[in-house]
């Protein structure tokens, strides 16, 4: 029985389906374990594995539609509610490049050798170190994904291995044209396989290449693979590129090979001791204690799933949650499954969904001391910016950046959007995603160059873009979009949604500060931007624009980005807009309750220190059956549709409830959460400098404080405010007391 918190989770049988494959990954590669010791399966994925897109090209460039900019603001301005649905060129919806698995590397038992007696069985993931382990009698294999060496590591240990490997193209939604060709040459170590799967009518390819070392026993080759007698221990590395033309397998295999050259231990102890420092570090740096029951602690994750207000799930869900978010983030930020699937058929193609959902993942990374994943999401950004500017300018006939609602990580270009969907002409894309980027600048007391380059560009798409005013001199969102819901008496492209509205506010006065020399400018053109609208019901409109009745019954919050991610409306500095933006949350429904949808509900609640409210959307999503063995989660109830939201999402939840800090605020239990009176979270990082560890009992709390540098915060908790001055290299002990 565990006194603290589980840092991993296990299960009693091998994984029977690939969503409840224990999950590892560097944020490039990635690995879905199944575990099972007759046939040993690990499923290998990639962040660049996207099938190539089918059609004319031209359709995955941005629309060109400038040229009738003016007319359709015309038209809307003019009231027609429906103007915005012929603002396109005519093309067929379009969807991003789908995300797919690589192969599977399988590990059989021969018959005859096979062990049915499964007593003594138990498979596990590090969330610490990222192995993941199953164990029967006296065999044992495991796999991690280095981020040292950017390679996927098993090794099995046992007497008298015989196994026969391959590498296994065939996966669910595999292509039938898909052009393989496998490849097996003997090597001093042991083998080299490589697979290579070219696409149906493309020369790209993605080509995996496993190195395999045997130690003791015999090796042969048995086309596809190899058969391995007697040994004592297989060591496979396994890398997969995706290329055109062909791959240099050769080069690929002497890369590999050098990975075991000059180690003093054990090769598979000095890939590990490489990767540990980079992962465990990152790992460790936050976690939360919610004073859970030992005996729970202690049982599989299948069963604690059973107990959905159990503490230990929630404690395990928190780290779990930041383990497959680090695990994922790399040379992108995660997927909409995170890095992993075993599906060719990715659901809404494994797309980077940036109107939500890419948003809500990413939220905890300044808070929770991830920055490798803002790290991950800056990389993007930087890589797709030339596209952003295309979009500006093909649709708009604007300088500056306008980011896409979807991408598969190629391609930045606006071209997934269709009548009920029409993204692209959403403008409030670049403010979000840039956001985790500003809190992270925030967390450092420094302004990262690369983010104040693409900021300045974000203000002059809006320099040139608003240049509508209303009746009153105020300047005019048009077109404007509110992801993705549409009024109850118009069309989907309308005018002054409240989202693009906070959007271009806060972009604007954002890179005013980055840029002093264009302060001026930029704040005056934020100041001219209209406020929101309060409506009938006494809610914050979701467009302020008189006239446009809002639409209750969906899952995006769009309307209430001024609360969170912002800190535009609040009920410290706007409290009578945040009465408004309360009275939207109560109105708004679930729809098809997507995880996503619950979330940020109780993202929100927190912000408008609503914990009742957070608990119950908490309760939507653990109640609901969302979450696979693997802990990683689902979109839908009753784990119907593979998808990161949930699992990368809750721990932002809970640290939100728990603390919430601006550079010149900090926020104690803004948000208590009454099934959980006792806890504690250590690591955090705030906006102001310095990391804080938060004890809570139903008698009051301690935090305590350990600031970076000199500033003077407002301290907000349950009895009210006070100043409080912070000095750099000083710890801080506050304490509060139970209302």
């Amino acid at each position: 029985m565990s006194a603290t918190p589980v840092h991993g989770t296990w299960e009693p049988r091998p994984a029977a389906r690939w969503e409840d494959a224990f999950l590892s990954g560097n944020g490039h590669h990635g690995a879905l374990v199944f575990g099972d010791p007759n046939d040993d399966r690990t499923v290998v994925t990639h962040h660049t594995l996207v099938r190539p897109g089918e059609g004319d090209d031209r359709n995955r460039l941005p629309p060109r539609l400038a040229d009738g900019l003016s007319d359709l603001q015309d038209r809307l301005l003019a009231g027609d509610p429906t103007a915005a649905e012929g603002f396109t060129d005519g093309r067929p919806l379009q969807w991003v490049q789908p995300f797919h698995p690589a192969f599977q590397v399988r590990l059989r038992r021969p018959d005859g050798h096979q062990d049915r007696d499964q007593d003594g069985y138990r498979r596990t993931v590090d969330f610490a170190t990222g192995v993941t382990e199953a164990t029967r009698a006296d065999r044992t294999s495991r796999v991690f994904v280095s981020r040292a060496d950017d390679v996927i590591v098993q090794h099995v240990t046992g007497p008298g291995l015989t196994l026969d490997v391959s590498l296994d193209h065939r996966l669910p939604g595999a292509p039938t044209g898909l052009g393989v060709g496998h490849g097996a040459v003997l090597t001093p170590e042991g083998a080299l396989l490589s697979l290579r799967a070219r696409y149906p009518g493309s020369d790209l390819a993605c080509t995996g290449v496993t190195l395999v070392a045997v130690t003791g026993g015999r090796t042969a080759l048995s086309p596809p693979g190899l058969h391995i007698e007697g040994a004592r221990s297989v060591l496979l590395l396994t890398r997969v590129r995706r290329h055109t033309g062909e791959l240099d397998v050769v080069a690929e295999g002497r890369a590999l090979r050098d990975l075991l050259d000059g180690a003093p231990g054990t090769p598979y102890d000095d890939l590990l001791a490489r990767h540990l420092p980079l992962h465990r570090t990152a790992y460790e740096r936050v976690t939360l204690d919610l004073a859970a029951d030992p005996d729970e602690r202690a049982l599989p994750g299948s069963e604690l799933l059973d107990r959905p207000r159990s503490a230990a799930l929630l404690e395990r869900l928190f780290a779990a949650g930041r383990y497959h978010l680090l695990s994922s983030s790399g040379l992108f930020p995660p997927r909409l499954t995170g890095l992993w699937t075993g599906d060719w058929d990715t659901a809404w193609s494994g797309a980077f969904t940036n109107d939500a959902n890419l948003n809500l993942q990413t939220a905890s990374a300044a808070a929770a001391a991830l920055p490798e994943v803002t790290e991950a999401l800056a990389a993007l950004i930087r890589r797709q910016l030339p596209d952003w500017r295309d979009n500006a300018r093909a649709v708009f006939g604007a300088r500056g950046v306008v980011a896409p609602a979807h991408s598969d990580g190629e391609s930045g270009h606006s071209y997934h959007f269709s009548r009920e969907y029409p993204l692209h002409l959403w403008t409030a894309g670049a403010d979000w995603l840039l956001k985790p980027l500003v809190d992270h600048d925030d967390t450092r007391g420094e302004h990262d160059p690369h983010t104040a380059a693409a900021l300045a560009e974000v203000a002059l798409f809006y320099e040139d873009f608003l240049t509508r005013t209303d009746s009153e001199g105020r300047l005019v969102v048009v077109p404007s979009y509110s992801p993705e819901n549409r009024p109850a008496n118009a069309s989907w492209g309308t005018v002054n949604a409240a989202m693009d509205l906070s959007a271009a506010r806060h972009a604007l006065r954002t890179a005013a500060a980055y840029h002093p020399e264009h302060a001026d400018r930029w704040r005056a053109l934020a100041d001219r931007l209209p406020p929101h609208r309060i409506n009938a019901d006494g809610a914050l409109a979701e467009w302020a624009r008189p006239g446009l009745e809002d639409s209750y019954d969906h899952r995006h919050l769009s309307h209430l980005y001024g609360v969170w991610p912002l800190d535009e409306i609040t009920p410290y500095d706007t409290p009578d807009l945040a009465v408004a933006a309360h009275r939207a949350l109560e109105l708004r429904g679930a729809e098809n309750d997507s995880a996503h949808g619950h979330l940020h509900h109780a993202l929100i609640a927190a912000r408008l220190r609503d914990g009742e409210r957070v608990t119950h959307a908490l309760g939507q999503v653990l109640d609901g059956d969302f979450f696979h063995a693997s802990l990683m989660s689902a979109h839908y109830p009753h784990r119907h549709v593979y998808n990161a939201d949930a699992a990368h999402t809750l721990p932002a939840v809970l640290i939100e409830a728990l603390v919430q800090s601006t550079p010149d605020r900090l926020v104690l239990l803004p948000a208590p959460l009454p099934a959980y009176p006792s806890g504690e979270l250590r690591g955090i990082r705030t906006r102001f400098g310095a990391s804080l560890d938060l004890t809570w009992t139903p008698d009051g709390a301690t935090a305590v404080l350990r600031p970076t540098r000199t500033h003077r915060i407002d301290l907000w908790t349950s009895t009210g405010a006070e100043q409080l001055d912070l000095v750099a290299g000083e710890d801080r002990v506050l304490t509060t007391k139970a209302r």
